[in-house]
């Protein structure tokens, strides 16, 4: 990447709050660590999400949006807290352009524009139970859910380099286990504790509620096979054998519209504001482009 300073001299603060943000969220990476090619797609995306912000700010919609001291405050604490320190913290403004007051200074401009945006969102159609119902009728596959199983297991891995983990011992062990759980099923946790040698063994072999294919196929094609609270057979996958516990099973189901109708309402509420936002910087832009 060119020189920082040579980058960026001349542009306001605010402007290299933007450029970091959108290193941040493209590369994952302050600017100094960026590439020319990475660097200018930075520039490119800092110089519209600037010039948008800017626009936002000039119109007679942020005339009154004024944002307390302490919100400012609030922000720029979350970013300070990230770091171990203060030094570490102001080194890395510095590394990218900023510092503690410049940082300042673009975070209250973006809580501005933010709020700008919130009073234009309060703009946007109201979602009525019509909307609603007609999402569900046209989208139902997404509102299908597919059988899950919460399921438990005990494991005993495949490992030639110890003698009691060769193959033939490994699957020895783990049907003197099988018969343990088999003969006492309410103990499945407790011998999973003792003999499990899969990290879970520490909250009883619990492999949570799963859907098909989640699971190493020998497992999965073994689990779905069971019946309610029913222990497998030892079971062989590529790091060891398995003894397996179906806890219960959910059976597929299509989530009914009432049930779907809030998250359905607030989907569709976000989508209309976003709609509303772009529709009104879009408005934006195309006043500047007429002036010009």
């Amino acid at each position: 990447m060119p020189e920082l300073n040579f980058a960026i001299l001349g542009k306001p603060p605010a402007y290299r709050y933007h450029l970091l943000r959108n290193a941040l969220e493209t590369f994952q990476k302050n600017l100094p660590q960026l590439d020319e090619n990475e660097f200018d797609r930075v520039c490119l995306r800092a110089d519209r999400s600037f010039q948008l912000e800017t626009l936002a700010l000039q119109s007679p919609e942020a005339s009154q949006v004024i944002v307390p001291p302490e919100q400012v405050d609030a922000a720029v604490q979350e970013i300070a807290n990230r770091y171990p320190d203060d030094h570490d913290f102001t080194s890395d403004l510095s590394q990218n352009g900023l510092t503690p007051d410049t940082l300042r200074q673009a975070l209250q401009r973006e809580l501005r524009f933010s709020s700008v945006l919130g009073k234009i969102a309060a703009r946007s159609i109201d979602i009525n139970d019509l909307d609603v119902q007609l999402y569900y009728e046209m989208n139902k596959e997404r509102f299908k859910q597919a059988e899950t199983r919460t399921a438990r297991h005990i494991l005993i891995t495949i490992n030639d380099e110890y003698p009691e983990n060769s193959r033939d011992n490994a699957l020895q062990r783990i049907r003197q286990v099988a018969a343990q759980a088999s003969s006492n099923p309410k103990q499945f946790g407790k011998l999973a504790k003792q003999y499990s040698e899969c990290p879970t063994a520490m909250e009883g072999g619990k492999l949570g509620t799963v859907p098909r294919g989640q699971l190493y196929p020998q497992l999965d094609d073994r689990l779905f096979s069971l019946f309610n609270g029913q222990i497998s057979e030892p079971v062989e996958s590529e790091i060891g054998f398995h003894v397996l516990l179906c806890e219960q099973i959910f059976p597929a189901r299509t989530i009914s519209l009432s049930q779907a109708r809030p998250q359905i309402r607030t989907l569709l509420q976000e989508r209309a504001q976003r709609n509303c936002q772009k529709a009104w910087l879009k408005q934006l832009e195309a006043s500047v482009s007429t002036e010009l």
